[in-house]
């Protein structure tokens, strides 16, 4: 699953739900067996669905034929099912013999249904047949529909699925858990004329007396119920054939050509991962199916064969999209069809080992950026996705990357940045510290060894080691067993005869318990001499080791940014690094900043050291450390929130650093220029208009003024750039004029967009209007959250004040997956003590303490902001008064 680029979403009515665990005791037997929610003894093997969906009306009907394994004696068959409302029920032995009824029992809060019958059940196989009928939602939960503009602006409505983690029972009674893997067979009637889309392809499409068809699907491998995929609606299919597999991409009608890239992109990805994890992909097909509109749980799905992906972030439109946009709909291919391995293929035994589907995808994806596409130098990109995690996992809050789950809700909230980033940090780690070849190797017996079977991580790591042959598993047992944010540091270099010998120390980075006791690591560290292209490695082991590197000079702790830790360097060598700056690599020259930044607002180095770093950042510095230099003064812009003196100094030496840069990349492309230069002027107008240069924000709306009748005055990739700056400084008539135009929009992939740059206008009662506007029919369903955690960025307060107020209304528009963080993400931007008291009270009165993590994240985030502000904030009003500030 790819994480939404959107905040998630309101929390409240949704129940813990318990889950039984394997016995404690024996040790061999908790590890055998998987956690389970329901009684053992049961196991599926293979369903028949047929299933009856009514669009319009918002619900369907089905049948369902499962054949069961039944282990022990019973006289009772309990399963998943939540919305359900079943009409009959009944069980056969599948050797023959007469059927039984159920009585049936619906537990609406355990999300189960009880089968109950008269004579008991002795082991063997046997067939439950069901008949029933459930709910076609309004959000991309269990089976869903996704309203939008036709061809002609007539309304349009189609059909998904989206059952990870647990809603599979939304749409078929089952065993919904991970490690109960089976076939399905499955077949739907549809209208006539409408395209209906699986994880198979289609076996035979039948037209029907009443003018319906039924489109039959071929069997399915073995595989985990949340992975199964059903869409239908007036789509079209582009396909292609690599290596005996037919991919496609499915749209709604009229923007296939806007898929071509993903499609191009797929046949590139596909070849490289059938030969790097030594499996080919199994199935006959595999589609990348695009829906309009978004989620605040996910931006795509690894359905196994059938990948659904929202619109904005698989469809390439020249006239509004980016390189950006090209590089994510890039990325979010390569993480999903790595699922098709690492998940799909080989899937988790329980929640507990998420990572190993979701750190493995962001790792492949960033693996298969690079080395098809060297061109966007997205390797770059792994110190800005590292840092993500560490700001999560540096406070009390954050939890190991294995972490114990037990209800459905601690599940949803494990689709975290401890699980994506961290999880994708270790693995380059361990990689760097095994060697790519022996890496790969393990890989490779680890898909052999456990194909359409359940793992959990130490099945992994036994793989590596056997490969690498030397120790891996208590390094990576240090890193995703145990929670928090290694600190190396560097002693004082010692230069004799041409080598270096460095001491290194390793504590803990706490931003919120800075006295703690440090947890202990083994960690491996790679060091260079700047300017010196030879590497040394070392193992601190115990809390301690020393390094000896070729050459002397400013030493680089962590040179290529690979390992997961802090760097702290003394005073005088930092300055030294500070010194060398403009030369250093660019990855290294990213990971300073990131270490200088964090460790500075940590009170751990001066809070102005960044700033030294930034000083000494030559304009012809790599465009992507510009970038982070611009967010970098973002970042300090919010913190000085409600001090416009101080604030306005600030922002006064960020502009004349930028500037600068911003002049020698101009506002449009020239020819040849770097993918990163384009990202690059996208994210300094951002950022300046962020900050309030008038030049930029001038500019910004000469163009806009122009756009209708002078296309060339914004071309395509500033489209969205210049609408996003002319909608944050919007007057109320400005604000109208774009909510005209996103009325009028028949693209929904411009109108979502437009809709949610609706409520960025950093005006108090635009944000207000975007506010009241978010909860009509108007925006479409499913883009009425992202509009109140736009409005958030910049009121959180405001925004979360009305998400409380109107708690029924933003229900009906939140996924459930999200309801449990959506209101902690709202204000988890403040800085306001009493929004503490907020999100607590909320918590209380609406979350069961088990389903508290995102709010108690955000509270810890709220309290270090506070904190921070006030004890570091003065070392950079001193330093900017002393630099020109």
């Amino acid at each position: 699953m790819h994480r939404s680029l959107i905040s998630a979403a309101v929390a409240l009515a949704f129940a813990a739900l318990p889950f039984q665990h394997a016995a404690a005791a024996p040790k061999a037997a908790a590890v055998q067996e998987a956690t389970t929610q329901l009684p053992r003894g049961v196991i599926p093997s293979h369903y028949e669905i047929a299933l009856t969906p009514d669009a319009a009306g918002g619900r369907f009907t089905a049948n369902a034929g499962i054949t069961v394994n039944i282990t022990k004696a019973t006289d009772s068959i309990t399963l998943n099912a939540a919305d359900l409302s079943f009409n009959s029920v009944s069980l056969v032995p599948a050797a023959g013999g007469s059927a039984q009824a159920a009585r049936v029992k619906v537990d609406a809060g355990a999300q189960t249904a009880t089968f109950s019958f008269e004579r008991p059940l002795a082991p063997g196989l046997y067939k439950l047949s069901l008949d029933y009928s459930g709910v076609i939602g309004t959000q991309a939960v269990g089976l869903f529909s996704l309203d939008y503009p036709g061809l002609e602006g007539k309304q349009q409505r189609a059909i998904y699925t989206q059952f990870e983690n647990s809603d599979a029972r939304r749409m078929i009674p089952s065993w919904d858990e991970p490690a109960y893997k089976a076939t399905f067979s499955l077949e739907a009637t549809i209208p006539a004329g409408q395209m209906a889309v699986s994880n198979m392809p289609p076996s035979s499409v039948t037209r029907l007396p009443d003018g319906r068809q039924r489109v039959v699907f071929a069997k399915t491998p073995k595989m985990s119920t949340y992975l199964l995929f059903f869409g239908a609606g007036d789509f079209e299919r582009a396909t292609t054939k690599v290596e005996g597999t037919e991919l496609g991409v499915v749209t709604r009608r009229g923007a296939i050509d806007q898929a071509r890239f993903a499609l191009d992109s797929s046949k590139d990805i596909l070849r490289e991962y059938n030969d790097y994890f030594g499996v080919r992909y199994p199935l006959p097909k595999l589609d990348n199916i695009a829906g309009p509109g978004r989620s605040q749980f996910f931006g795509a799905m690894e359905n196994w064969g059938a990948i659904f992906t929202f619109e904005y972030a698989l469809l390439f439109d020249p006239a509004s999209s980016t390189q950006h946009d090209r590089q994510e709909i890039f990325a979010t291919a390569a993480h999903e069809m790595a699922h098709q391995w690492f998940g799909d293929l080989v899937t988790m035994r329980w929640w507990d080992d998420l990572w190993l589907n979701e750190g493995f995808a962001s790792w492949m994806e960033s693996r298969m950026t690079q080395r098809l596409h060297p061109e966007w130098n997205t390797h770059l990109g792994a110190v800005g996705s590292r840092d993500g995690a560490m700001q999560r996992d540096s406070v009390a809050t954050t939890h190991p990357v294995v972490q114990h789950i037990e209800t459905v809700e601690q599940a949803n909230q494990a689709f975290d940045e401890i699980t994506y980033q961290k999880g994708e940090a270790v693995i380059r780690m361990l990689e760097a510290y095994v060697g790519e070849n022996a890496w790969r190797n393990g890989v490779r017996s680890y898909m052999k060894a456990h194909a359409y079977g359940n793992t959990v991580s130490d099945d992994l790591w036994k793989q590596i080691e056997k490969a690498a042959g030397k120790p891996v598993t208590a390094i990576a047992h240090d890193f995703t067993l145990q929670p928090g944010v290694p600190l190396i540091r560097v002693g004082e270099p010692v230069c004799r005869n041409g080598s270096t010998s460095v001491p290194l120390v390793q504590g803990e980075f706490s931003r919120d318990l800075p006295e703690k006791k440090p947890l202990a690591w083994r960690v491996p560290v790679i060091a260079q001499v700047a300017g010196n292209s030879k590497q040394a490695t070392a193992l601190v082991s115990g809390g301690k080791a020393t390094v000896t590197l070729p050459g002397c000079g400013a030493v680089i702790v962590n040179a290529g940014q690979s390992g997961y830790y802090r760097t702290l360097y003394a005073p005088k060598e930092f300055a030294q690094l500070a010194q060398a700056f403009a030369g250093l690599a660019p990855i290294d020259q990213l990971g300073l900043l990131s270490d200088s930044s964090a460790l500075g607002l940590a009170g751990l180095q001066p809070a102005s050291s960044a700033l030294e770093l930034v000083k000494a950042t030559p304009v012809s510095a790599d465009p992507q450390v510009w970038s982070r230099i611009a967010r970098l003064f973002d970042g300090l812009h919010w913190r000085y929130q409600g001090d416009q003196e101080r604030q306005h100094r600030l922002d006064a030496f960020a502009i004349a650093r930028l500037a600068p840069v911003m002049a020698q990349t101009g506002w449009e492309a020239r020819n040849g220029e770097a993918a990163a230069v384009a990202n690059l002027r996208e994210t300094l107008i951002d950022s300046l208009s962020e900050l309030g240069d008038t030049t930029v924000i001038a500019e910004a709306r000469r163009r806009y003024a122009a756009m209708d009748k002078d296309p060339s005055a914004v071309p395509g990739p500033l489209r969205k750039t210049v609408l996003a700056v002319v909608a944050q400084h919007a007057d109320a008539a400005t604000w109208d004029a774009l909510r005209a135009r996103a009325r009028a929009e028949t693209t929904p992939l411009l109108r979502d967009h437009l809709y949610v740059l609706l409520a960025a206008a950093k005006d108090k009662a635009l944000a207000q209007r975007a506010l009241q506007l978010a909860l009509t029919d108007e925006p479409g369903l499913t883009n009425s959250a992202a509009m109140i955690s736009a409005v958030a960025q910049n009121f959180p307060d405001m925004a979360v004040d009305f998400a409380l107020a109107n708690v029924d209304k933003i229900n009906q528009r939140v996924d459930a997956s999200s309801r449990s963080r959506y209101f902690a993400r709202l204000g988890s931007v403040s800085a306001n003590p009493a929004m503490i008291d907020k999100l607590k009270s909320y918590a209380q009165a609406n979350l069961a303490p088990s389903s508290r993590g995102d709010v108690d994240a955000a509270i810890a985030a709220i309290q270090d902001r506070i904190k921070t502000n006030a004890a570091r904030l003065p070392e950079i009003d001193a330093w900017l008064a002393r630099n020109g500030g």
